[in-house]
């Protein structure tokens, strides 16, 4: 039997375990990427792990997120950033370089080649053939220590891309289209691969479009071969030398396939409040718009930009509509100023942002109440935009230009022929803004500089005995990383202020909670399906442990999240009858005999309702390794006692 693109790429770096589904394996790590708002955390475990330099071939440290400096947090957060980068041995991308995933698809990105970054959107460099997975910070410093990375071996879906794309239909189409069938659960536990002949009409940015909104199909990651275009995409970025074949064998086996026809897609938009609720663009034609935002590491592209600027050439933006545009890079932004579209947008009356997430993460831009948003990004969970009842849709770049003139949701295939945009076979290269860290000799006389916002990391405790404790709080499904720990302006400044950023935690779903679980010294939560999808961030582990959560039960767990429970000592459970949860109320007092000999070594073991005898037998679906971890405590705790 042969192999699949990610399964060569998993072979070449297996370090442990073997290559069947659901089992643990544990792999090499090539690359590592940071970004402000979970870096920060990341470096300050990486220092407590005492590893004086990174050993991967490459670490990259970004300033994309927090880069709103509305007070000193965030500004004393990249210097510290910056600083520890130099003195161990990591890459530092200034603010003003760009996004993340946009920079390192451009820069450093390479086929065959395993990245891990403490962001859920890491799978972006999947677009040019490389294991791009989103990780927790503790995760991606135990790497850049040289440690291994643990997951469950995913299983295999393909997409079979036939067809070519119509005028005015876009890559984000084609994910949305995914999204549409396979929903936001959809690629849990799976690695999603695509192929067919209509790979080979689609260039490296939009398919990375296309591998970074995997994540909201809760896919381990997705991946494109690495073929002619990728090579081409390499050769204009001046690092061809990094390009290799990379494509799955003709007789490698999947656990699903699906098929495509590019031909045949429709402009979509993603309704509010999931990526996987969507419906054509000619369904919501004639909708009034307020606000539209054309950026984010899923279309920030050249090649994205381009097709903007030459849909708004001339024309003006509606009176009723405020634009914003984010280009991804320096590079791009660059691009932009030397072959005048730049000055297109401009005239438009686009307001142009600076090269970094922004509104796509709540940082600014936040729409008027209750205001509709079209957005060119990847997520539009409830009040994530900053407006608590903003209506945001998720759409191409297309969509978007077309709706920002017309003042209305728009379908652009509407508009007759597309204008011609033609991408240039060079592109500008200046790494001036990515600082290069200390050479050894040199690195102990860096001084890393600590800012007082920048508060001591709490750490986890061994299981008690038995568990008893309050259900603190009861929620439903789907609850995402920003339903426990939201972003924006007022909270992502406080990401290494975990005292401070505690009085946030969950205020989404219930603004007393925090309170609630400081008066009653923590407690158990309690969640539906797919708990904790979304952001990679630990920060919605981190901060419940600060708040004295012990476990959490849920009927399921998104990949990330889990492992960040595990990784700050928080036991996660599911309810082997989904039924049970029914049993539970909040405020119930809960208790588990013989907690600790369960992590230890039990598969199962059973939730006590003490208010109504009831009870529910819950699955602890965890490996040895994992076990070891939860009975010292978390990650940090474990590390160590390896030494």
């Amino acid at each position: 039997m042969g192999y699949t693109i990610a399964q060569k790429i998993i072979k070449n770096h297996l370090v442990c375990g073997e290559m069947k589904a659901g089992e643990e394996i544990g792999l090499k790590i090539d690359q590592t990427l940071t970004q402000d708002a979970t870096g920060t955390m990341a470096y300050l475990q990486f220092e407590a792990m005492g590893i004086d330099r990174v050993k991967t071939e490459l670490s990259v440290a970004y300033i994309d997120h927090n880069t709103l400096q509305a007070g000193f947090e965030n500004a004393d957060d990249h210097r510290y950033i910056q600083t520890v980068a130099k003195k161990h041995g990591i890459r530092f991308s200034r603010p003003g370089n760009g996004i993340c995933h946009q920079v390192h698809l451009e820069r450093f990105s390479k086929p065959g080649k395993t990245l891990i970054g403490s962001d859920s959107h890491t799978p972006t460099a999947g677009g040019i053939g490389m294991l791009g997975m989103g990780a927790g910070g503790l995760d991606v410093a135990v790497a850049m220590g040289g440690g291994t990375y643990y997951i469950t071996m995913p299983k295999m879906i393909k997409i079979n891309l036939v067809g070519k794309l119509s005028d005015y239909v876009g890559a984000k189409d084609v994910i949305l289209e995914v999204l549409r069938i396979l929903g936001v659960k959809g690629g849990v536990g799976a690695i999603v691969e695509y192929g067919g002949e209509g790979v080979k009409t689609l260039s490296v940015p939009q398919r990375a479009t296309i591998t970074n909104m995997g994540a909201e199909l809760g896919a381990t990651t997705s991946i494109f071969p690495s073929d002619e275009v990728t090579k081409a995409f390499l050769s204009a970025e001046g690092r061809v030398e990094d390009y290799i074949e990379l494509s799955s064998d003709a007789d490698a086996q999947y656990d699903a396939e699906y098929t495509v026809d590019l031909s045949k897609l429709q402009p979509l938009a993603a309704c509010p409040h999931s990526p996987d609720n969507v419906k054509p663009v000619s369904e919501l034609s004639g909708m009034k718009i307020n606000q539209v935002c054309i950026g984010s590491c899923t279309n920030s592209s050249m090649q994205d930009m381009l097709t903007v600027a030459a849909m708004l050439k001339g024309k003006t933006v509606h009176p009723d509509v405020s634009l914003s545009i984010s280009p991804g890079s320096k590079q791009v932004y660059t691009m932009l100023a030397e072959c005048g579209a730049l000055a297109d947008l401009i005239d438009a009356g686009a307001r142009i942002l600076e090269c970094a997430c922004g509104p796509c993460i709540g940082m600014g831009f936040s729409p008027k109440s209750a205001g509709v948003s079209l957005r060119t990004f990847n997520r539009n969970f409830l009040a994530r935009s900053g407006t608590a009842d903003a209506q945001v849709y998720l759409v191409s770049p297309e969509t978007a230009a077309a709706s920002a003139v017309a003042g209305v949701f728009t379908d652009p295939t509407t508009l007759g022929v597309a204008p011609v945009v033609t991408m240039p076979t060079a592109f500008t290269i200046n790494d001036n803004l990515v600082e290069m860290p200390a050479s050894e000799s040199e690195a102990d006389a860096v001084v890393v500089e600590r800012g007082p916002n920048i508060k001591p990391i709490p750490v986890g405790k061994a299981p008690e005995k038995d568990l008893r404790g309050e259900l603190i709080l009861k929620v439903g499904d789907d609850i995402t990383t920003d339903h426990i720990m939201p972003a924006g302006t007022k909270v992502l400044p406080y990401r290494s202020n975990v005292p401070k950023l505690s009085e946030f935690c969950f205020t989404v779903c219930d603004k007393d909670f925090p309170e609630r679980a400081k008066a009653r010294g923590g407690g158990v939560i309690m969640g539906g399906q797919n708990y904790g999808q979304g952001s990679s961030r630990e920060h919605a582990a981190l901060v419940p442990l600060y708040l004295g959560i012990k476990a959490v039960v849920a009927k399921s767990f998104a990949r990330i999240h889990v492992a960040n429970l595990i990784n700050f000592g928080i036991v996660p459970m599911t309810l082997k009858n989904a039924d049970d949860y029914e049993k539970f109320a909040q405020g119930d007092a809960l208790e588990i005999k013989d907690f600790a000999a369960a992590v230890a070594g039990k598969t199962e073991t059973t939730l006590v309702n003490v208010n109504t005898g009831e009870s529910a037998t819950l699955c602890l679906n965890l490996s040895s390794r994992q076990r070891e971890m939860l009975l010292a405590g978390g990650c940090l705790n474990y590390t160590k006692n390896q030494k």
